[in-house]
C-alpha cells in the first residue's frame, strides 16, 4: 500500500474485518480444545494469531487506527512470553514505520502550503521518507541556511481518517481486551478521538515543541529539537540523530538500557515542572539515545533525545500535589490517609465504600518502584502486575472496577502506565526515587516549620 486509504468505506471495511477474523479464531479454538489440547494453550496460540491480525492491519492504515497499535504496543511487556515473542517485531515496527505516501502526493502538499518556490527553501530534500507514523511522515532536508532538518508533512485526509479508524475500534474495543490484560481498552479510544483536533494542529505541536526546545536547550541529559519552521500541515525541525529507543530495547547493552530509562524517568517527571507541559506520546519511537561527546565518559554521558510534541497535558503548576503527596504516603503504608486523599480527588466516588488497605495493595506497581533505592523493571514483573489485575478472583480486579479516573487524571494515569510499559521492556534498572523527590512536588517530606 503506497498512500493513506482515506475513503471512509475502504478503512470501515477493513476494520470492520476484525471482528470477524476474531470470531472466526474462536471457534477455530472451540474445536482445538473439542480435539484434546489444553485450553490454555489454545488461548495462547488465539491470542498470537488475533494480535498478529490486528497490528499488521492496523500497521497498514495508518491514522487512528496505527496510532491506536502504537499506544497498545507500550504494553506488550504485560503478555505472556510465548505471546509476546513471536510479533514483538510487528509492535515495534508501529512504533516509527509505515507504508510511506507517493512522491507525488508529497510534493502537492509542500507546494500548497509552502507554495510553488517551496524547493528553494531547500538546499536538499530527500523524496524517501525517514520515518513514517499515524497521520504524518518525516523527510530529510537542509534548510536554506546550511542546518539539517526533519520536514513534518501530514497525510492529507489524516483526520478524517483519525475520527473514522477510533470510532470504528471503540465498537469493538471489548473484543481487544485479552491483548492487554488488566487494561480497559474503550477509555484509551475516547481519549485519543478527544484529542484528535490537538494532534492534527501543527500550530500547537510547533509550540509545545519550542517550549521543551527552549527550557532544555543546555541540559545535560536531554536533548529537543528546535522548531525552523511552520505552515499548515507541515512542521520543519533540526534534524536528530541517535539510536531509535525500539533498538536499544532490541538490542542494547545494559547500561544502554539503565541510561536509557533513567532518562526517561526523568523527563516524564521533570517536564511538567519545567514546562506546564507533559509529553503525552511515550511509545519507543518518540525517543533517540544519543552518544555523548565524550567517548570516555562512558554511559553517563548519553543523552535523551525527544521527537513528537503532538500530545501533550497542559499542567501550568506542574503534575498535581496530590500525586505526590498519595505516593509518599502509600510507601510508608498510610492507608487511611491515602484513602481520604484519593477520595477527596474524586477517585472513589460518595456513593462507594472500599477497604483502604486493599486499595494500598492495588497501588503496587507505582508504590514498589518508587520506595525501592533502585528498582529493576523487567517484563516478568509487568506480567504479575498485569496478571494480578486481570484475574477476575482477584481483590485488585474487583476494586478496579470500582474506582474512578477524574478527567483531570486520565492523561496523566495513561502517560504514567505508558512509560513504566516502556521502562519494562527496556529491562531497565532505574533509580526512580531519585527523580521523584527532585521533580514530583509533594512527595518529599515538608521540612518541619
Amino acid at each position: 500500500m503506497s498512500d493513506l486509504p482515506r475513503k471512509a468505506v475502504t478503512r470501515t471495511a477493513k476494520l470492520a474485518a476484525l471482528p470477524l477474523g476474531f470470531a472466526g479464531r474462536a471457534t477455530w479454538g472451540l474445536g482445538k480444545r473439542i480435539g484434546g489440547r489444553s485450553a490454555e494453550l489454545v488461548a495462547r496460540e488465539l491470542q498470537q494469531r488475533t494480535a498478529e491480525q490486528l497490528f499488521k492491519v492496523l500497521g497498514e492504515l495508518k491514522g487512528g487506527a496505527m496510532k491506536f497499535g502504537q499506544a497498545l504496543s507500550v504494553f506488550e511487556s504485560a503478555l505472556p512470553e510465548e505471546v509476546a515473542g513471536p510479533y514483538r517485531a510487528a509492535l515495534t515496527k508501529l512504533q516509527d514505520a509505515a507504508p510511506p505516501m507517493p512522491t507525488r502526493t508529497v510534493h502537492a502538499v509542500l507546494e500548497e502550503r509552502l507554495g510553488a518556490e517551496w524547493r528553494e527553501l531547500f538546499l536538499e530534500f530527500e523524496d524517501k521518507p525517514a520515518a513514517a507514523a499515524s497521520i504524518g511522515q518525516v523527510h530529510r532536508a537542509v534548510w536554506h541556511d546550511g542546518r539539517e532538518v526533519a520536514v513534518k508533512v501530514q497525510y492529507p485526509g489524516a483526520g478524517e481518517a483519525l475520527l473514522s479508524d477510533l470510532t470504528q475500534l471503540s465498537r469493538f474495543a471489548r473484543l481487544l481486551g485479552p491483548l492487554v490484560p488488566g487494561m480497559d481498552i474503550k477509555p484509551l479510544i475516547a481519549e485519543m478521538r478527544d484529542r484528535v483536533s490537538e494532534e492534527l494542529d501543527y500550530a500547537l505541536e510547533a509550540e509545545a515543541q519550542r517550549i521543551h526546545a527552549e527550557e532544555f536547550a543546555d541540559d545535560p541529559d536531554v536533548v529537543v529539537p528546535a522548531v525552523v519552521h511552520r505552515a499548515e500541515q507541515i512542521l520543519v525541525t533540526e534534524w536528530m540523530d541517535g539510536v531509535p529507543l525500539a533498538e536499544v530495547i532490541a538490542d542494547g547493552t545494559e547500561a544502554q538500557r539503565d541510561r536509557a530509562g533513567q532518562l526517561l524517568a526523568r523527563f516524564l517527571f521533570s517536564g511538567p515542572a519545567r514546562t506546564g507541559l507533559l509529553h503525552a506520546d511515550p511509545h519507543p519511537g518518540n525517543f533517540r539515545l544519543l552518544p555523548g561527546a565524550d567517548e570516555d565518559e562512558g554511559p553517563e554521558g548519553w543523552r535523551l533525545g525527544v521527537l513528537d510534541f503532538g500530545t501533550v497535558d497542559r499542567l501550568p503548576g506542574g503534575l498535581p500535589e496530590t500525586i505526590g503527596t498519595c505516593l509518599r504516603m502509600a510507601v510508608t503504608g498510610e492507608a487511611e490517609t491515602v484513602y481520604e486523599l484519593l477520595c477527596a480527588e474524586g477517585f472513589v466516588k460518595e456513593s462507594v465504600a472500599l477497604d483502604p488497605d486493599t486499595v494500598l495493595e492495588y497501588l503496587l506497581p507505582i508504590i514498589e518502584p518508587a520506595e525501592a533505592e533502585a528498582f529493576a523493571f523487567s517484563r516478568g514483573w509487568m506480567r504479575t502486575q498485569a496478571a494480578r489485575i486481570a484475574d477476575p478472583r482477584s481483590p485488585a480486579h474487583q476494586l478496579g472496577k470500582r474506582l474512578n479516573l477524574p478527567p483531570s487524571y486520565l492523561l496523566i494515569h495513561r502517560v504514567t502506565l505508558s512509560t513504566i510499559g516502556v521502562l519494562c521492556q527496556l529491562n531497565a534498572t532505574v533509580r526512580l526515587r531519585d527523580e521523584l523527590v527532585e521533580w514530583l512536588p509533594g512527595f518529599e517530606e515538608p521540612d518541619p516549620v
